[in-house]
């Protein structure tokens, strides 16, 4: 048993005048945007009593932690309770959680023997399946227990040893189950690249980074725990070891003088280098610095990013550099579950992939606003205060690229990241604060709080627009493709580059502080969006599920940057989303939407929260879709539960669609990474209270229908 870390209470310069605030007005005369996701259509202040949005409004202030934040359950793949078990087994360390997490991946299995990405897939996923597989065999499971047979059958059908991916080899080759030299060699001397060399450091996306750090130390290292015969896993390899063909990149199909052939020759050479390098003053040098990096990066809640791939290598890497269990890092680490990175369910203990509350809280406070609620409420007020208290100050890691000329702010997703900001939550957040700041008395003393904040955040994201004129989620121009062509790279999304969604939102939030469509920032962004739109009308939903999400974010967007339905491009948007009304007269749309795009709008079963961001939008087409919004709501109150929210098994949220490139690609051109409908290669979320606060800000902006 290890010791546990005590638990803790976690607590610019000006741009250009053709960048600073419209016009030059102070941000409290500029009045709020007419349209936003957060305004209401009707008048009333507070919903009448007993309605569908009464009930929901009252289920959300209960909802409201003491703190005065809301912290919904986030829910993904069993990856992250695998990789627990599995880390905890090399680790040799036992952890009262384990048991939990053992009873979470046992619960999960799916009746063919596998396990899958998101809810609902239509198959199951080989990566999970193998780690979950080897998690269950490591704490004791005996390979003829029937779960296991069915998922070694359901393995050895679907030839896993050719499909897995290199995250996966990793962990099969701590244990000795798959041979380092066939893994990436990730070497540690990555940290001494300079920034104008395409694979420094900072040119990969924030996750990625954060990930290939402590990657590194063990890709040098190269450890392997011995384990006992009846825990090996031959079972898995009925051929024998000898007939698997190992060799990396041989089912890739490129020519021979290719960016793809090129990078595996030269994995090679790095294999025989770090061969020759081991204990050379220049591989000691490089592992210090690639230390120093990971202890400097960690936050006060003992994760590394706020998400689970860098939190779980760094204890691993931590682990391999003989880091006792009780140093202060590595304690505080193996502490975070017992903080607020795990949560209990009925089926057993989950290991978060990350955790939100504060864009739970910025999202919960726009629908207490758009709802009616007003500043004197105790509930909206303490959310407000909570915000601000989150505010960013720190220069993070998008200061290596974007430069120290603004000061910084932005609000992070989760409670305690300190060095990765969001674009989009600083965005949404903007929206909030504005709408809040509206309805402030002139003498209130928050208002100088809330505008400094705004001000502040406004120029940061001014600072973090990408020369194409939009906006990723962490980082400033985020595209250099060629990263996405290393062998490390199989895994998911390794690049950040802007969106349509993450723009749509600070198009929205510049909107909120007075820019019109004819800024010159304001133009180049609108440019992108509709150069990002599809031919037939939508848009793609990068951190969403999927071209419902992106219709919603950039239709509002352009309507509150003062486009009108009216607008041909803008209307062809709205009636495809017309188009895809179910007959139940929700929304749905599943993830394999993200590798066929024929299922786009209408391949699964209605959801509150995508009929709710259907609704926001039609909402917006002055009153032309009336019909559809009436059936929407209809659709919301008649699945209401009795205590005033909704049940949503889906997974409606977006980490990694799976392309390599983190950006939307053509399909019938493009080459993803090799994938199907389960997204083996993607990463989804289901954020437990997006059928909640979505739901609230959709009944509310069809208020004068509901009352109908």
């Amino acid at each position: 048993m290890f010791a546990y870390c005590p638990r803790q209470n976690l607590g610019s310069e000006h741009l250009e005048n053709t960048l600073g605030r419209h016009r030059g007005l102070p941000l409290h005369n500029i009045p709020v945007a007419t349209y936003s996701m957060i305004s209401p259509l009707g008048g009333n202040n507070a919903p009448p009593e007993g309605s569908p949005l009464a009930r929901a409004v009252a289920w959300l202030l209960r909802a409201q932690l003491p703190g005065g934040y809301w912290n919904a359950p986030v829910e993904t793949n069993c990856c992250m309770e695998a990789q627990w078990v599995l880390a905890m087994t090399f680790c040799g360390l036992y952890h009262p959680k384990t048991k939990g997490v053992v009873d979470y991946i046992v619960n999960a299995q799916r009746p063919d023997g596998s396990w899958e990405v998101y809810r609902h897939a239509e198959q199951g996923d080989i990566n999970t399946t193998v780690e979950c597989y080897a998690a269950l065999r490591y704490a004791g499971f005996p390979p003829e227990e029937k779960m296991l047979r069915n998922a070694r059958r359901w393995l050895l059908a679907n030839d896993w040893t050719d499909k897995i991916r290199v995250f996966t080899k990793y962990w099969l080759a701590l244990f000795g189950e798959w041979p380092w030299e066939h893994t990436p060699d990730l070497p540690p001397e990555i940290v001494y690249l300079p920034k104008w060399f395409p694979f420094n450091i900072y040119h990969f996306a924030s996750w990625a980074r954060a990930t290939i750090m402590p990657l590194a130390i063990v890709s040098a290292e190269k450890p392997v725990k011995p384990l006992p015969p009846h825990l090996r896993l031959d079972e898995l390899f009925p051929a024998g070891r000898d007939a698997v063909d190992y060799r990396l990149g041989r089912n890739i199909a490129a020519p021979l003088f290719s960016w793809s052939k090129f990078f595996l020759a030269t994995d090679k050479l790095l294999h025989a280098y770090s061969r020759l390098a081991k204990g050379a003053p220049l591989r000691r040098s490089a592992k210090k610095a690639v230390l120093a990096w990971i202890l400097s990066h960690q936050d006060e809640d003992g994760y590394w990013g706020g998400i689970q791939p860098p939190w779980i290598y760094g204890i691993v890497a931590l682990h391999v550099l003989g880091f006792s269990p009780r140093q202060t890092n590595m304690a505080r680490a193996l502490n975070a579950p017992n903080l607020h990175w795990s949560e209990e369910t009925p089926g057993g203990t989950r290991i978060k992939a990350t955790e939100s509350p504060v864009w739970d809280t910025m999202l919960a406070a726009g629908a207490l606003l758009a709802a009616g609620q007003t500043p004197g409420n105790g509930e909206l007020d303490r959310a407000i205060d909570y915000l601000l208290d989150k505010e960013n100050r720190h220069y993070g890691d998008w200061s290596q690229l974007a430069g120290r000329m603004t000061t910084p702010s932005g609000w992070a997703f989760e409670r305690a990241n300190r060095f990765y900001p969001d674009i989009d939550d600083t965005a949404v957040c903007i929206v909030v604060l504005r709408r809040y700041r509206s309805l402030l008395g002139p003498e209130d003393e928050r208002c100088g709080k809330i505008d400094a904040a705004v001000e502040r955040a406004q120029n940061w994201l001014l600072a973090m627009r990408s020369r194409n004129g939009g906006w990723g989620a962490f980082d400033k121009d985020n595209t250099r493709a060629i990263i996405a062509k290393l062998p490390f790279c199989d895994f998911g999304e390794v690049l950040d580059p802007p969106s349509a969604d993450v723009t749509a939102h600070v198009v929205e939030a510049l909107a909120a502080c007075g820019y019109d469509r004819d800024h010159p920032v304001m133009r180049q962004a609108i440019r992108f969006l509709y150069d990002e739109q599809e031919e037939d009308g939508a848009w793609f939903g990068r951190w969403g599920v999927n071209y419902i999400y992106g219709v919603w974010c950039v239709t509002t967007a352009l309507l509150a940057a003062g486009e009108t339905a009216e607008n041909p491009r803008l209307g062809r948007a709205l009636a495809w989303l017309a188009d895809r009304q179910n007959d139940d007269g929700g929304w749905g749309e599943s993830a394999a939407s993200y590798m066929q795009p024929g299922l786009s709008g209408r391949s699964g079963a209605s959801t509150a929260s995508q009929t709710a961001w259907a609704i926001l939008a039609l909402a917006g087409a002055d009153g032309r879709y009336e019909k559809e919004i009436r059936a929407g709501v209809t659709f919301l109150e008649r699945t209401q539960t009795g205590d005033g929210t909704w049940i949503e098994e889906e997974f409606t949220g977006a980490g990694f669609p799976g392309y390599g490139l983190g950006a939307k690609i053509d399909l019938r051109k493009g080459r993803p990474l090799p994938q199907g409908k389960e997204l083996s290669r993607g990463f989804m979320l289901r954020y437990g209270y997006y059928c909640h606060y979505f739901p609230i800000m959709a009944l509310s902006r069809a208020g004068k229908l509901c009352k109908g």
